[in-house]
């Protein structure tokens, strides 16, 4: 299972036991926030996409979109997300617990800006039912992202 290999890979850091597991589904944003007793904003949830041939992640906040006209400025092509059979073949992971850790190779990571305005957020561990608490520093540590990006809009914007 992924989070198995989520789990080894925090271990290499000692962060193994910072992984916790619900016995309630945390695969959307909404579970996810209801499981961890949190606002759905801070959590950081890992889009898939596919641009050039190459999968890619994009973590963002609970609470935006992907801005196409954004993201087609970015990454020089349309956002085509990855069906949930790409995500689990090209990633490692299933759709409900994508996330920017333990990835096949070659997968790159990018940050959404709409992560910079909290002290800690929480992304997935591998599984529809798994989340760890990070900072940003150690979300950047972590993740081994390539660039922090600015491809989102609000949902519900003022």
């Amino acid at each position: 299972m992924a989070i198995d290999q989520v789990r080894a890979y925090f271990k290499q850091y000692g962060m193994e036991e910072r992984i916790q597991e619900f016995d309630t589904s945390s695969a959307t944003v909404e579970l996810a926030a209801a499981a961890l007793h949190c606002e759905p904003q801070r959590i950081a949830k890992t889009l898939s996409f596919l641009a050039d041939g190459q999968a890619l992640l994009i973590v963002a906040a609970g609470d935006v979109k992907i801005d196409n006209s954004k993201y087609k400025a970015q990454f020089k092509t349309k956002a085509k997300m990855l069906s949930a059979q790409q995500a689990e073949t090209l990633i490692g992971h299933a759709v409900g617990g994508v996330c920017p850790f333990a990835v096949k190779e070659g997968v790159k990571v990018y940050l959404d800006q709409s992560l910079k305005r909290f002290a800690t957020v929480y992304p997935a561990c591998g599984s529809a039912n798994s989340a760890i608490e990070l900072t940003i520093p150690e979300l950047e540590k972590y993740s081994g992202f390539a660039a922090w990006v600015d491809v989102c809009k609000a949902q519900n914007p003022a």
